[in-house]
């Protein structure tokens, strides 16, 4: 008798033990996937951003995105550019990049003016810039670390032993690396008594995953704030409510 009381009581306080441990890894796994959740969100964000005071939403004929990127981040440019224009166009404007409209010497040894004026003869009549101001990197390091979760029963048979205890487990440190991106987006308004500025704004990226990403994820989020701002208007989403 005394035996098989024994026998239910160490039954009841292992099976408590593996529901504990059950608890904990659904703990751990839940916790893991809020942090990849995190960790897929947007890389880039606007810091601050400022309209002109007559500035109000205008149908540009033909816009250009222009940047002014290092060339040793020539690709990264170009993925701003054709993402910046492609959401453009998504609005309903025209709109094309620098790096498809003119090649890299166009407006050498041009005046301002020229320059300007060069547009304007091929029907640009807005520029909308995107400016890398700095790119910076940080370094830290990962230590290592060692866990150790500790049992709740402990008994001598081989069998239960394996399922109530986790081995030490050890991660080596390492190195990881940040890049943070400092951007500047201004458009102007080139019918405007030669040129005038009508919006800015300044933002951050963080770790992109990608140039590709990181153009795509900007260019969304530029053409939503003018939107947002009344800089510019949704023009296929206005067809279509006057369609209705």
């Amino acid at each position: 008798m005394l035996r098989a009381i024994i026998v239910l009581a160490f039954g009841k306080c292992y099976l408590l033990n593996i529901k504990r441990l059950i608890m904990k890894k659904v703990l751990q796994i839940a916790f893991l996937l809020l942090f990849i959740v995190a960790g897929c969100g947007p890389s880039s964000k606007i810091t601050s951003t400022w309209k002109a005071d007559n500035a109000s939403p205008k149908k540009f004929k033909k816009i250009v995105v222009v940047g002014i990127i290092r060339e040793a981040d020539r690709t990264l440019r170009e993925k701003m550019e054709q993402h910046l224009a492609a959401d453009l166009r998504d609005l309903g404007y025209d709109a094309t990049c620098s790096c498809d409209e003119y090649n890299p010497k166009t407006f050498e040894n041009m005046t301002e003016d020229q320059v300007i004026g060069k547009m304007r003869n091929a029907g640009v009549d807005a520029v909308l810039t995107v400016v890398l101001l700095d790119k910076t990197k940080e370094r830290y390091y990962v230590p290592g670390r060692v866990r150790y979760t500790p049992y709740v029963v402990y008994h001598n048979r081989f069998w239960i032993y394996t399922r109530t205890v986790y081995d030490r487990i050890y991660t080596e440190g390492y190195y990881a690396e940040d890049t943070k991106y400092f951007w500047e987006t201004n458009l102007y308004d080139l019918t405007e008594n030669g040129q005038q500025l009508i919006y800015s704004a300044q933002s951050q990226s963080f770790d992109p995953i990608s140039s590709e990403t990181l153009g795509h994820e900007y260019g969304q989020m530029i053409a939503k704030d003018m939107v947002k701002n009344n800089v510019l208007m949704d023009l296929k989403k206005n067809t279509v409510m006057k369609a209705m």
